[in-house]
């Protein structure tokens, strides 16, 4: 082998291993400061892209779980509400064949029904959430309209009020002043409860269904955003442990390849041996 002294061969492959074990280092080292293993789109693209994707999927996923928490709460005032109604309801009914009882005051009894339907009426017209009236107008005749909510990238309709389930109009109309209000004691004790009563009930069945789809999205969309986010973690985030390893190593393999290039580098002087 010839002896050259203009182009140090061995000292230019030193100082190239060199480099790479720098790199990697620096690499291992970045890794451990981020927690992160991509820290760069080059580091690797297709893994930052589908990544990136799933990020967005999850922020969708949760603004939805969001929605599904508001239309929880809207249903869930709806619910309570009609649940009141039914009970007064149901205590009309009964205080209405209580009247039949010729040892019981009637007048009295009409005036307990009076009371209790104008509860109900209260009830129709102030369950609002954030303003919104969830039952019937703040004069408790016109139906409220349907209320839509985003949950699972489509539109999720509640429609218990106003589409056959509790006709509020009607609802408004027997607990008015006309029936159940009315200032002739035979046309409250006469009045028909049962269809009413029915209506509500209806609603009340209509709300536990909604109810029940929205649990299961809930339940789908929680599970799903645990899945994004788990596979997002095995994208970006750093093995700790084995980045350890790996800037470990490089740090003594820096000291090694620093040391031999310095021999390496010096390796012509030996010529001047020669001279």
């Amino acid at each position: 082998m010839g002896f050259s002294v203009n182009t140090n061969v061995d000292a230019l492959q030193a100082y190239n291993a060199l480099a790479k074990t720098n790199k990697a280092t620096a690499s291992a080292q970045l890794r451990l400061a981020t927690l992160k293993k991509i820290n760069s789109v080059a580091d690797d693209t297709s893994g930052y892209n589908v990544g990136k994707q799933l990020e967005a999927q999850n922020g969708i996923m949760k603004a939805q779980l969001g929605n599904i928490t508001d239309a929880k709460n809207y249903l869930s005032t709806a619910e309570s509400a009609l649940q009141q109604i039914t009970d007064k309801l149901n205590a009309i009914q009964a205080k209405q064949v209580d009247a039949d009882d010729p040892l019981k005051d009637s007048a009295s009894i009409a005036r307990d029904i009076r009371t209790l339907a104008s509860e109900i009426d209260s009830i129709l017209k102030n369950t609002n959430i954030n303003g919104t009236q969830l039952l019937a107008s703040t004069d408790g005749s016109t139906p409220i309209a349907d209320a839509t909510f985003d949950i699972s990238g489509t539109a999720f309709t509640v429609d218990f009020a106003g589409a056959g389930y509790l006709d509020s109009a009607t609802l408004a109309t027997a607990i008015g002043t006309g029936n159940l209000q009315s200032t002739t004691d035979a046309t409250v004790l006469d009045f028909d409860a049962t269809s009413v009563a029915s209506n509500v009930r209806s609603a009340l069945g209509r709300i536990g269904n909604l109810i029940q789809t929205v649990n299961s999205r809930e339940e789908y969309l929680t599970a799903a955003i645990a899945n994004n986010t788990s596979t997002i973690s095995s994208i970006f985030d750093a093995d700790v442990a084995m980045e350890q390893l790996n800037a470990t190593k490089g740090q003594i393999a820096q000291q090694i390849g620093t040391a031999m290039y310095a021999q390496l580098n010096t390796a012509p002087q030996n010529l001047l041996s020669l001279f």
